[in-house]
């Protein structure tokens, strides 16, 4: 583009990848919250007990996408204690790294700048702290932000739209709108990625269709049994598999009616052409 010229759209390239949520209207369709992402921070406020379902789900999203997740705690300053969060944060996000970060003290942010590659994404609800954390990896205040409300610890958002913006040690930042539903949208390799410890111990089960309840030689409920997987985990797991499945049945079921409405529309027009051509 020449010095001065006002900048123009050159080529729309298709999408390599999209971080898709169920939509917000509970149809079928799915929501695109962010496209051609590499890294996908999920943010988790480190001043109050983490919701392990909420942070779940997004870190299916992300690795549904095929970006690679990094669980960030923010606001660790003010965290009672921020080792135990921070080792409950790793048992939720196998394969996934996770940083405790103060913006107020400085701590984990060089190291999270060194994790967050390519185009990165930041995932979390309001009052999580994204765009101060933003700011400090932009190192300037280009994004709003705003206090939280005490009786909750909830925040509004001070991030209404999606900004696309550089980062000092090259990459980009995208800065979404906190997030209050996330529902679950063809994300079967994203499940795997997350219960990563239950499709490795579903391997060792005596029958390849265990439903890890009460079948023997399960050796999931070995594992529940033994204290090395939570029941919550499996609860979860189960839990989102029969949500993304349902999301699943209503987009074939909106496929289906969308197909049958092509070929109604098809045969009115097919008819319409033969009583035309019978009146000639």
């Amino acid at each position: 583009m020449r010095p001065g010229a006002d900048p123009r759209l050159a080529v729309l390239l298709p999408r390599r990848s999209a971080i898709v949520r169920s939509s917000a209207s509970r149809s079928s369709h799915g929501q695109v919250l962010a496209a051609n992402v590499d890294t996908a921070a999920v943010v988790v406020p480190a001043v109050e007990r983490p919701s392990p379902g909420r942070i779940e789900r997004l870190l299916a999203l992300a690795w549904e996408s095929g970006a690679v997740p990094v669980v960030v705690a923010t606001k660790v300053d003010q965290a009672d204690d921020p080792e135990r969060l921070i080792a409950e944060l790793a048992l939720l996000a196998p394969g996934a790294e996770t940083v405790a970060t103060s913006v107020v003290t400085g701590e984990g942010i060089d190291r999270l700048s060194g994790l967050l590659t390519g185009t990165v994404v930041l995932l979390g609800r309001s009052g999580a702290g994204k765009s101060t954390l933003a700011n400090a990896l932009l190192g300037a205040d280009r994004l709003a932000t705003g206090a939280i409300r005490e009786q909750d610890g909830k925040g509004r958002h001070t991030t209404v739209r999606r900004e696309l913006i550089p980062l000092p040690g090259g990459g980009v930042l995208i800065d979404t709108p906190g997030l209050r539903g996330i529902g679950l949208f063809d994300a079967d390799e994203g499940l795997e990625r997350v219960f990563a410890e239950i499709e490795e111990l579903a391997g060792g089960c005596r029958f390849a269709d265990c439903g890890h309840d009460t079948e023997p030689g399960c050796a999931v409920q070995a594992a529940i049994a033994a204290g090395e997987l939570s029941a919550r985990r499996l609860d979860s797991y189960r839990k989102l598999q029969r949500e993304n499945a349902w999301a699943a049945s209503r987009a074939d079921a909106r496929l289906r009616a969308e197909r049958d409405d092509r070929k109604k529309a098809i045969t009115r027009h097919l008819r319409a052409n033969y009583r035309f051509r019978g009146r000639k």
